[in-house]
């Protein structure tokens, strides 16, 4: 495994400025493989009724820690009126959602609000709620900005916590009545996913869809689950991006679905996020298997026999590895399910006659069929 840069920090920030209009900037660069961002709000404890504050958005800048007000990028984040205190004790705020950004340093973060931030406070012993403003100084207009300064490498998807410190954040004013909002803000962030590399082959089976089956609520229901795939390039290599930490079956399946090729897998490819998994070797798609087919004739009533194959699925000269392909005549007919590509000697007995070989060649998909084969009393 190559192990990439793992992002994860804490950077304490004292944020100075809220936000109350900015501009949208360009995204372009944004990929196919572009890395994606998630942002959540959380909440440390603080000793009020409700904390009400407006977000409008997040924003970010890439591969600049100028204080210029070009080149923010909007993610759209999903915002409006919360109260902080809901999200404690492990319940959280999802602002933005896995969304795609160009590769490259995010160096800012902003949080921007909009009007109306309130606060809830209790003024007596019975629980009189009283609501007051929440005040930002003028001097807090320019915009509310965190140091993030992180890779984000394509492929990968990058989940980001804001933990807005209530207590820390609230200052009472002394004698102006006045409660302002100085928020203090924990921020944190960590890859959330990995890269799955390898190859398939054979070259004449390809191109190939290479997949896996990520389940992501870890539940038996099946409506959560979701399917990370990738086509092969022309040399039969691929890359599964942005796949959560976990052990996976990793599927290839020949795009045409008329392919003499079949599927193939390779099980127990561990994912860990921030790394890219290579599975060692290729994932080599076989020849679909054929089957054999025909009917016996010459035996007494009651009499069935039994066609054979022999297949040697190592190809060498150790006979454990072989297996033996068998079925009875059902009313004097057999089917020779499963049988893999190629040329055998299929073998018809009965007890108490003379049995009968025959050479058979097995296309891949395809029926052999052999016609009748009549058996004769052994003397």
């Amino acid at each position: 495994m190559k192990t990439l840069k793992q992002l994860k920090f804490i950077l304490p920030l004292l944020l100075l400025t809220f936000v109350f209009g900015c501009k949208d900037s360009d995204s372009d660069g944004v990929s196919a493989e572009a890395p994606k961002i998630s942002v959540r709000l959380v909440d440390a404890p603080g000793d009020y009724a409700a904390v009400n504050v407006n977000i409008v958005d997040v924003m970010i800048k890439m591969n600049d820690n100028s204080d210029s007000e070009s080149g923010w990028i909007s993610l759209e984040a999903n915002g409006g009126m919360v109260n902080l205190l809901d999200f404690t004790g492990g319940f959280s705020k999802v602002l933005v959602d896995q969304y795609q950004i160009p590769a490259g340093t995010l160096s800012q973060m902003r949080l921007v609000l909009g009007d109306g931030n309130n606060i809830d406070i209790a003024i007596d012993e019975e629980g009189t709620i009283e609501n007051y403003p929440l005040k930002t100084p003028s001097a807090q207009q320019s915009g509310l900005k965190m140091k993030i300064d992180a890779v984000l490498e394509e492929g990968f998807t990058y989940d980001y916590v804001l933990d807005f410190d209530v207590e820390k954040s609230i200052v009472m004013a002394g004698n102006s009545d006045n409660i302002i909002l100085k928020p203090v803000i924990y921020a944190s962030a960590e890859v959330n996913s990995g890269i799955i590399e390898g190859t398939v082959e054979p070259m004449e089976a390809l191109p190939a869809m290479v997949s896996v089956l990520v389940d992501d609520m870890g539940t038996e229901e099946t409506e959560d689950d979701f399917v990370i795939s990738a086509y092969t390039d022309e040399n039969g290599g691929f890359a599964l991006w942005g796949v959560p930490a976990g052990t996976y079956e990793v599927i290839a399946t020949p795009e045409n679905e008329s392919s003499d090729y079949g599927s193939a897998s390779a099980l127990d490819v561990v994912v860990i996020n921030g790394e890219i998994t290579t599975i060692a070797q290729p994932i080599v798609l076989a020849l679909k298997p054929g089957s054999v087919s025909g009917t016996v004739s010459g035996l007494a009533e009651g009499i069935n026999a039994a066609a054979s194959i022999l297949v040697d699925d190592m190809g060498d000269e150790d006979a454990s590895n072989d297996v033996v392909i068998s079925v009875e005549t059902v009313e004097g007919a057999f089917l020779l399910e499963d049988v893999p590509a190629g040329t055998y000697t299929l073998t018809v007995s009965a007890e108490g006659y003379d049995g009968v070989t025959i050479e058979v060649t097995v296309n891949p998909g395809a029926d052999t069929a052999v016609g009748e084969v009549a058996l004769t009393a052994s003397a």
